[in-house]
């Protein structure tokens, strides 16, 4: 039996993120998907900020186009492409769409899911990843200390068993995985089945230089949503599931168009339109990410691979940290306590906001919107690795609102260091690190595994406002950041060895020489 410590299942943007992500961190791990490559339909494009700071993080944005300000997302409604254009629609009502880009170094990307698997494909083989495409899941079952996975090649070769410490099931919104589990799921639900049709157009990305990319087409008899891969690719989607033949998806591509174009149809595509969460995104050994834990519609707010990259980032450092014996197992507790709420909180802006609201029946109760900054830079992460994240905080806010508040994003600041610019997010990626206010802090970190950065030695801030104002930590504090970015403790008092080395233990679980947490 081969043995592995982490058996991801699933190959598309989730399962590749994680390898991704694992390999980064050095732990070995077996990737095993029953497709061959990605998908003939692009499905997924559009990738926040925060994915690409993650993939900035492990060395690789440079490989991925970032939009320009001019290139942001926006959607219109028209009679058709080439027809009459009316008003703009607001994914936020009443909240600003512009991002002003002071929250990060990074601009997000509009790149299609099959193009951006190729990239992540490659770059976790470079760093060592083992990649099994072609192989499915027969069966698994866990013991006390493993989870025992059955696996089959398609192409006729016998099957045969890997043995994994922990198990990831990237394996999408009917996994499998999940059913053999038995976890349910809550939410809106399965609301209804959708078809598209993919095909290539490139005069009509001639009508992409007013800086939209989203069309809504509505006419007395004819209605679909238009949008474009940016690549001569366009894709209509029809509000309903029935099957057309060529002639009807041709007529109905040049209604949407409005005018003769030529364009040569691709494949055609079905989703559901639904929204349902785990009830649990873990059950002893084997973790939930991405679409199984979390089915929710294409946004304009990237709240479904975007929110499934951001799942596998939380676990691949927990991991990391149990497996290495750095941490206790109960760190791993903490992935659910931590990104469920955040599916839930998609889950209801999704349907709260009008691209949907009126998708849903008339028992589902909207919740008050957050603005894009708030749910993109701004969300609150709770759980016990996580000291000073109150329940009585809001799940969202600005990140100028927060000003480094534990169990939040910590903030992106431009800054001097080593002589060079830089943001305070390339301070932080592979441990924990202590952003301390005096230099005193780092006689308080003697023997704990951190790394301690001193503001005005190590870094100094290069905006007007100054790091000890936007971290929250006054003249003489210091603050705790974990190792996926998320403030994990801070405090605006003076060194104290016995207030860090608690708080360290706390938060990152840490296990002395006797083995005990």
């Amino acid at each position: 039996m081969e043995r592995t410590s982490v058996l991801v299942l699933g190959g598309s943007l989730v399962g590749l993120s994680a390898s991704l992500f694992l390999s980064w961190r050095g732990v070995p791990h077996i990737l095993v998907d029953k497709h061959h490559g990605s998908s003939a339909h692009p499905r997924a494009i559009g990738f926040t900020e925060t994915t690409l700071e993650h993939f900035r993080t492990v060395g690789i944005a440079d490989r991925i186009p970032q939009v320009t300000a001019d290139q942001r997302l926006r959607r219109v409604k028209v009679t058709s492409l080439a027809g009459e254009w009316h008003e703009e629609t607001q994914w936020t009502p009443g909240k600003p769409q512009e991002n002003t880009g002071e929250f990060s170094p990074c601009t997000g990307s509009a790149i299609s899911q099959d193009k951006l698997e190729p990239i992540l494909r490659n770059a976790a083989l470079e760093l060592g990843a083992d990649m099994r495409l072609g192989v499915e899941l027969v069966s698994f079952e866990q013991t006390g200390d493993a989870v025992i996975a059955h696996l089959r090649p398609r192409d006729g070769s016998p099957e045969y068993k890997v043995s994994a410490d922990y198990m990831i099931a990237a394996d999408g919104a009917e996994s499998e995985t999940r059913k053999a589990l038995g976890i349910t799921r809550s939410g809106v639900g399965h609301l209804r089945t959708l078809r598209s049709v993919l095909f290539r157009c490139r005069e009509a990305d001639g009508y992409l230089g007013r800086g939209y990319q989203q069309f809504e087409i509505v006419q007395p008899d004819f209605s679909g949503f238009l949008t474009t891969y940016g690549d001569g690719r366009w894709v209509l989607m029809f509000d309903d599931d029935r099957d057309r033949r060529e002639d009807e998806l041709c007529a109905s591509i040049e209604r949407a168009l409005g005018r003769k174009m030529p364009f040569e149809i691709i494949t055609t595509g079905r989703w559901d339109l639904a929204g349902q969460i785990a009830d649990r995104y873990a059950s002893g050994r084997v973790f939930l990410a991405g679409d199984a834990a979390h089915q929710l519609p294409p946004t304009r707010g990237g709240f479904g691979a975007n929110t499934g990259i951001d799942d596998v980032w939380n676990l691949a450092w927990k991991l990391d940290r149990v497996i290495k014996g750095t941490s206790s197992p109960a760190l791993l507790d903490t992935y659910e306590a931590e990104r469920r709420p955040i599916g839930w909180l998609r889950h209801q802006q999704t349907f709260s906001r009008p691209d949907y609201s009126r998708s849903v029946g008339k028992d589902f109760v909207a919740d008050p919107l957050f603005s894009n900054e708030a749910m993109e830079f701004g969300q609150m992460v709770r759980s016990p690795a996580i000291m000073g994240a109150g329940s009585t905080l809001p799940a969202a806010a600005s990140p100028v609102e927060w000003a480094g508040q534990p169990g939040t994003r910590a903030p992106h600041v431009l800054i001097e260091r080593d002589g060079g610019p830089g943001t305070t997010l390339d301070l932080f990626g592979r441990g924990y690190v202590l952003l301390a206010a005096a230099g005193a802090w780092r006689t308080a970190a003697d023997g704990l595994s951190l790394d301690v950065v001193v503001i005005g030695d190590v870094v100094v801030s290069v905006e007007r406002h100054s790091l000890n104002d936007r971290f929250g930590i006054g003249d003489i504090g210091a603050t705790l950041v974990r190792p996926d970015g998320v403030v994990a403790w801070r405090t605006t008092d003076a060194a104290s060895t016995a207030a860090l080395r608690t708080a360290f233990e706390r938060v990152a679980f840490t296990i002395n020489a006797g083995g005990d947490k």
